[in-house]
């Protein structure tokens, strides 16, 4: 078993304080020796090496044979504006980037009590729950969970389905606007599943957006709960 500090991975430790010094530009270049990093840490060179391989696998280090192992340039986040009238599509394509999306699964449930609250709406009432990536050029950026209530918007599924937008699945169904009432903002590490979607290591990170959208009677429309890869978008707040 592998040892932990604190319930957390040494190698996963110590990949988060590579990935840290990457991201703030005191590693660069050339990485240091396996064995000085492993004395820096306080770990072994095993740990050092996986730790290495994540970042390797998220395109952050590459190896040459005989020199070493280099950082490479990360590439520029994609800035993602938040506010009242939050629309992927929009924030893309007006960053000249061509914007994507697609069902990856869609079933209906019952509310829960979180999910009531947030919709407004009784504990087990029925619900259409989707679950989408999105992407821009190509390269996944985000997997997102959404609720709707299946009763006053029956043709949810099948409208995103055919569209890849929630603001066209919307409108087909009768809404022709809606706002962002309310967003929360968390951090957590990639799931596998997500992981998987987004083409990353569950050694990563997302910034883990919860949402309420509501129309023009402040009633809600839509419960959401996005997972931003945190190496390729950055969420800016106007005020």
């Amino acid at each position: 078993m592998e040892p932990t500090e604190d319930g957390v991975s040494r190698w996963r430790r110590v990949s988060d304080l590579l990935r840290a010094g990457i991201a703030d530009g005191s590693l660069a270049d050339r990485l240091p020796p396996e064995a000085e990093l492993a004395e820096r840490f306080a770990v072994n060179r095993h740990t050092v090496r996986r730790a290495i391989a994540v970042l390797a696998r998220d395109g952050l280090l590459r190896a040459e044979q005989g020199r070493g192992t280099f950082v490479n340039a990360p590439a520029p986040r994609l800035p993602y504006p938040v506010g009242p009238r939050t629309r992927f599509s929009e924030n893309v394509l007006a960053q000249s980037r061509q914007p994507g999306g697609r069902l990856i699964r869609a079933d209906r449930v019952r509310a829960d009590a979180g999910i009531a609250r947030l919709l407004a709406c009784d504990p087990g009432a029925p619900l259409h729950r989707l679950e989408t990536l999105h992407v821009a050029d190509g390269v996944p950026l985000s997997v997102a969970t959404s609720w709707f209530s299946a009763a006053r918007f029956p043709g949810i599924v099948q409208a995103y389905a055919e569209s890849g937008s929630v603001t066209e699945a919307l409108r087909r169904e009768g809404l022709l606007d809606y706002r962002r009432r309310e967003t929360r903002l968390t951090a957590e590490r990639l799931s596998p599943g997500d992981a998987d979607h987004l083409s990353a290591s569950p050694d990563g990170l997302v910034l883990v957006s919860t949402a309420i959208d509501v129309d023009g009677e402040d009633r809600p429309v839509q419960a959401l709960r996005t997972r931003f890869h945190a190496d390729r978008m950055e969420l800016v707040f106007r005020h």
